[in-house]
């Protein structure tokens, strides 16, 4: 059993082929996916396709790049929460690699989510992206951490240092490791992957991108998240059927999500 923490099935691309990409799931013994908001027009979509489907689940945020887009406020994140199917606050965080110049309205973008975060008490889904210092500092600053009054949460599609990841896992957050992980060039990631504790990891696809060894190039899609967990398994020299499982776990205990839903 597998699950899929972070996905984007509302895009069009997958939208489109809802059937096959469900399908594939149950074919790679993929039970849960978490589809993954980035704004709010498009946050109906996202919504609507977890009260659909009872084994998918929806969070609502938008992301740090969305730079021309209606801005939320913590009263307007926490009323949109306030739904069974949304488990968790985001996609937010920073990214100072796609844009550029007077960004401070992303760090305050960044912080209304923490603090809708600490009112709703469901988890944060952080994207960062060469803003590692500033990303860890406002959650210290905000509170994040469940010793500060926070619920956590994960640091999505991790592409950091073990530095920054072991920063993270002190702040209570775990980290999900995506189809990057498997490319031949991601040394670098693959020695945290190895170091990260499985007790503190999650998997995903981040789908429709970053598509997995060996579809690579292609569309991403949830089911192929277990490519994903057969490549930590390979790298940690441990059972594939331990990395299914504790993620699971993980995903269940983080998300507060009931495994026979």
């Amino acid at each position: 059993m597998y699950i899929d923490s972070h996905c984007h099935i509302n895009f069009p691309e997958l939208a489109a082929r809802m059937p096959e990409i469900l399908a594939k799931m149950a074919d790679n013994g993929v039970t849960h996916a978490l589809c993954v908001s980035v704004d709010l027009p498009d946050f109906p979509q996202v919504l609507a396709l977890a009260h659909q489907y009872p084994h998918i689940y929806a969070s609502v945020g938008v992301h740090p790049d969305y730079e021309d887009t209606p801005e939320p406020t913590v009263e307007q994140l926490v009323a949109l929460a306030d739904d069974p199917k949304i488990i968790a606050i985001g996609e937010t965080g920073l990214d100072y690699y796609r844009l550029e110049g007077d960004l401070e309205w992303q760090r305050e973008r960044f912080r209304t989510h923490i603090r809708a975060s600490r009112i709703t008490r469901k988890p944060l889904i952080i994207h960062t992206r060469s803003a590692s210092e500033d990303t860890i500092r406002i959650l210290r600053e905000e509170g994040a951490a469940p010793e500060a009054g926070g619920v956590a949460g994960v640091m999505h599609c991790f592409t950091e240092s073990l530095e920054v990841a072991r920063a993270a896992i002190e702040l209570g957050f775990y980290i999900s490791f995506s189809g990057i992980v498997t490319f031949k060039s991601a040394k670098e990631l693959q020695a945290v992957a190895l170091e990260v504790p499985l007790e503190r990891m999650l998997i995903e696809t981040d789908s429709p991108y970053l598509a997995p060894v060996p579809f690579r190039g292609r569309t991403n899609e949830p089911g192929y998240v277990a490519h994903v967990g057969e490549y930590i398994a390979r790298l940690k020299g441990i059972p594939v059927e331990e990395v299914a499982a504790q993620t699971s776990a993980n995903f269940f205990k983080l998300f507060n999500v009931k495994e026979a839903a």
